[in-house]
């Protein structure tokens, strides 16, 4: 019964070829095996699950930081800094070749989140796009795969690393092993095959110019109505173009985010930098360095005579913009949410055993992982349900550790890159206007080649481990 929400809305949302519809009909679904086919009470339990999931103080942060994000971008629009960006690049990209090189040009200033690095790149990218007719969905995957595969394997300053840390020393604590969780976190990099794969492909079709998947059909864009948002591309569309206009506020959110993961660590009882930005609260702290590269900005912009009306009403229009990817965000955690309930995670865990020889204990989580985070969607979660379960295989079977780790970060890899109920996917596909199923059948064809690969890598390692 707890499989039931995640096997009704992939299946639905392909029928339908839209997203919403099937995370609603799953969210019903759980709620009404919660309440063993009381309908009246399967809509109480519904709504109060959706309500939960709006409650909690995570998800609020991560909301709160796409609609802040979506508002500075909609005032960067209206003070002409993407279109001035766009002007002043648009000489010095002469080709497909430079344009997709400089989508990887830019992780060195957006490694921070996955989140963080599409919603600066988006709307820039899609703005350039029509000069060299580019497939739309070919320079989302290159976001795509420059982002979540780049972060999940570096050691330090990203959003990731305290939460990977943290499930590894629980599963750690869990199974009685005394050693070091950062240690063996760090030993386990090198191990999540599929983050590595996948970068090597993505860069790889980058600078070989391979096109990936069928030609993008014109009928994906019918889809939208034409006169949606007619006015507001008339208004950009008569903006002087102002380069310092985005240059002022990136930077300015940088520097303030570095801040801030150093403030947040040292709060948490860090001594170094790197163990600052190891203990700080990420989504906290990018929180407040765009809250106050809001102010910033308004009183940068108002010096430099921008209206105020005008900012403060495309404050409201940039957030807005973002409403449907966060809509889709609050049902997807309460379908998580609901299948948690009902004993997702117990029953995972119980159906695998430890009877696995240990050769095949590191293939097995991650093909097992993989098929569960497609499902789910996000590589948190994926990690949160199946590092304890890992870590006790690799324990009772003395399978190597770094590898079954590094295997269970790369399940969740997997799911949060490839499935249509990834955050990434959801939002990369909402800020390039893509059709979200569409785009994500485009990312799965090369992402299950890169699970094979992975799968093969992890039989063969333990051999080469041992």
């Amino acid at each position: 019964m707890s499989l039931l929400p995640f096997l009704v809305v992939i299946p639905l949302a392909i029928w339908l070829k839209e997203i919403v519809p099937g995370l609603v009909v799953g969210l019903v679904v759980g709620a009404f095996c919660l309440e063993k086919g009381s309908v009246l009470a399967t809509i109480e339990r519904a709504v109060d699950t959706l309500l939960k999931t709006m409650n909690d103080v995570e998800h609020l942060k991560v909301v709160a930081f796409l609609y802040l994000f979506g508002s500075l971008i909609g005032m960067i629009q209206i003070a002409g800094g993407v279109k001035g960006f766009v002007q002043w690049i648009d000489g010095r990209l002469h080709s497909k070749r430079r344009l997709l090189l400089f989508i990887w040009l830019t992780v060195p200033f957006t490694f921070f989140m996955p989140m963080f690095r599409i919603m600066l790149l988006g709307p820039v990218m899609k703005s350039i796009l029509g000069k060299f007719r580019v497939d739309r969905r070919r320079v989302a995957y290159m976001i795509d795969v420059s982002t979540e595969p780049i972060i999940v394997l570096l050691p330090a300053a990203t959003a990731f690393v305290g939460f990977m840390e943290s499930v590894v020393a629980g599963a750690l604590k869990q199974n009685g092993i005394n050693t070091s969780a950062y240690e063996l976190f760090l030993a386990s990099l090198p191990y999540n095959f599929f983050a590595v794969i996948a970068l090597f492909v993505g860069l790889m079709t980058t600078v070989t110019n391979v096109r990936i998947g069928r030609k993008e059909r014109k009928r994906e864009n019918e889809k939208t109505n034409p006169f949606h948002q007619l006015g507001l591309r008339k208004e950009l569309a008569l903006v002087t173009g102002e380069p310092l206009h985005l240059f002022f506020p990136l930077f300015l959110v940088l520097v303030l985010t570095f801040f801030f993961f150093w403030y947040s660590g040292t709060k948490n009882g860090a001594v170094t930098m790197i163990d600052a930005f190891s203990k700080a609260d990420a989504t906290m702290a990018m929180l407040m360095a765009l809250f106050v590269t809001i102010i910033a900005t308004t009183v940068f912009y108002l010096i430099r005579r921008q209206p105020l009306h005008e900012l403060i009403y495309h404050f409201f229009d940039g957030g807005n913009q973002l409403m449907a990817p966060i809509g889709m965000l609050l049902l997807v955690w309460a379908v998580s949410l609901a299948a948690d309930e009902l004993g997702f995670s117990t029953y995972v865990s119980s159906t695998l055993g430890t009877w696995l020889p240990k050769e095949v204990v590191p293939a097995t989580v991650f093909v097992v992982g993989s098929f569960i985070s497609y499902f789910i969607g996000t590589s948190w979660g994926t990690w949160g349900i199946f590092m304890p379960l890992g870590v006790t295989l690799a324990a009772a079977t003395e399978a190597p550790l770094p590898i079954t780790i590094g295997a269970v970060f790369a399940s969740g890899t997997f799911g949060a890159f490839a499935s249509p109920l990834g955050d990434t996917t959801i939002t990369t596909a909402s800020m390039m206007d893509l059709d979200l199923m569409s785009y994500a059948k485009y990312k799965l064809r090369i992402s299950l080649l890169c699970a094979i690969l992975s799968t093969v890598a992890y039989f063969i390692a333990p051999i080469f481990f041992a």
